[in-house]
């Protein structure tokens, strides 16, 4: 069973999402931030969508659903805690649910912390996560509606799935990530080589996604509040990990 994605930039640094099921030709699109550049994409794959797979209810996520919704008489789906705010809403999904894009078993992860009814979808066969604004690569989402052990939470969750899961993000902020990330944790060689792709990547006009669960664990300070060496950087050897990950989200917001 073979997924096919098509990645694409909307707005000015959102990702817009096509995954489509090869097999049966069945397309969901990850969230809809911008009718335009959804459109193009469709032309130039030729996947015409049948729902849209809603991860939370920010505008930047859900502006084009009602014209998407009047175009191709797709099918809205979101998390359940945020029905009333997403536009055209058809159904609604909570943790452990599944979704089927074609012969596609999609389970429905709980992610709250950027938003409290925030959603991820993960393509379980295909070895995919769509976890939008709560995970980036080498960054997590602003803490807007939940405390930090909420967030940290949903983290552990996403860090669970096998190494190898390919993660796909709601927006083009590696490179600031990058910078940030090494604030904390300077002396990690993987790091400092990630950073450096990443530089070359943007300088090139290159997206940095998708990334891996193996390369965010090794990398990402917010999958590593538990380590010792971002721990002592921080002077908070004796701090619980959620202290800790809450001291590295203070330090990127004033960043």
């Amino acid at each position: 069973m073979a997924l096919e994605i098509e990645q694409f930039i909307c707005r000015s640094d959102n990702f817009g999402i096509l995954a489509h099921d090869s097999e049966t030709g069945e397309t969901a699109l990850i969230d809809a931030p911008e009718e335009r550049a959804i459109l193009s994409a469709v032309e130039r794959t030729g996947w015409r969508p049948t729902m849209i797979l809603t991860t939370h209810h920010h505008p930047d996520h859900v502006e084009a659903n009602l014209a998407l919704k009047e175009r191709f008489g797709l099918t809205i789906i979101g998390p359940a805690a945020e029905a009333g705010r997403i536009p055209g809403i058809d159904s609604t999904v909570k943790e452990g649910d599944t979704v089927r894009v074609g012969k596609q078993a999609v389970r429905v992860i709980e992610t709250p912390g950027h938003t409290a009814g925030h959603v991820s979808y993960y393509f379980a066969d295909s070895g995919v996560v769509f976890t939008a604004d709560t995970l980036f690569a080498l960054g997590c989402g602003r803490l807007f509606e939940c405390k930090p052990p909420v967030m940290l939470a949903s983290l552990q969750k996403l860090a669970a799935l096998p190494l190898e899961t390919t993660v796909y993000c709601g927006h083009e902020y590696t490179e600031t990530n990058a910078r940030f990330a090494l604030t904390v944790d300077p002396t990690n060689p993987v790091l400092k080589e990630r950073a450096k792709e990443i530089a070359r990547l943007r300088s090139e006009g290159r997206p940095t996604l998708p990334t891996t669960i193996g390369a965010e664990m090794a990398t990402n300070p917010f999958l590593r509040a538990h380590d010792p060496v971002i721990r002592r950087n921080l002077g908070m050897e004796g701090a619980s990990e959620e202290e800790v990950f809450a001291e590295i989200r203070k330090r990127k917001d004033i960043s």
